[in-house]
């Protein structure tokens, strides 16, 4: 029978569809988001609209001030959130550095405390921005330094870290939702959305969530 497992929340549709896929599933969720210094809240709103929706036994949301390191178009201001494609041997200037390892290591401890052995992420290795931290390669690292580093590993309690999108595009990623009645309304995928929240329409993850619901035909 599942149990207990943490599901990283941002409030875009590739978690909300995660968290969906983890309740279908029958997992008791727990959802962790993140203030980690981000240009906006709006994610966070759209978080917390996903989380009340679908239903979690829990919502956090942690602060961490990633705006003191910058390096990123969105933790610092002084770089500017693209509005064209990236080229795609580049990665792009809204990488993050570390992101994932940071909420993966705030996840797994969250799991220990719960007694929870399953993490959900909803990282996306098709139609995605090429971060590095979103391949599968790297999600077998990450659970493999899971169980070699906790209690619970230890112990033989092995942690599983779960990606039920990385390798779907995001037109099947949106089907899927749709299957399990997420409402993407409630979502946001915006990198630069305006004070109101509304979303930009040309940053990266705008495009690649507007080719999405195209090829969905939705």
């Amino acid at each position: 029978m599942p149990g207990r497992a943490v599901i990283l929340l941002s409030g875009g549709l590739d978690s909300a569809t995660t968290l969906a896929i983890a309740k279908a599933d029958g997992f008791d969720c727990y959802a962790l988001s993140f203030r980690y210094g981000q240009r906006h809240g709006a994610e966070l709103d759209a978080a917390r609209r996903v989380a009340a929706a679908i239903g979690v036994n829990d919502h956090v949301i942690l602060d961490i001030d990633l705006r003191r390191f910058g390096g990123s178009a969105l933790t610092d201001d002084a770089i500017a959130v693209p509005k064209l494609p990236t080229p795609s041997s580049e990665i792009p200037v809204t990488y993050v550095p570390a992101r994932n390892t940071i909420f993966l290591s705030f996840a797994l401890g969250y799991a220990e405390v719960l007694g929870a052995r399953d993490i959900f992420i909803g990282v996306n290795a098709l139609d995605y921005s090429g971060y590095p931290d979103c391949r599968p390669e790297y999600v077998a690292a990450f659970q493999n330094l899971a169980n070699l580093a906790t209690k619970a590993g230890v112990e033989g309690s092995q942690i599983t870290i779960h990606t039920p999108l990385i390798e779907l595009t995001k037109a099947e990623i949106i089907r899927k939702g749709m299957e399990l009645g997420v409402d993407f309304d409630l979502t946001l995928s915006c990198y630069d959305p305006s004070g109101s929240g509304e979303p930009c329409g040309h940053c990266d993850a705008c495009r690649l969530r507007a080719k999405g619901f195209a090829e969905a035909l939705v």
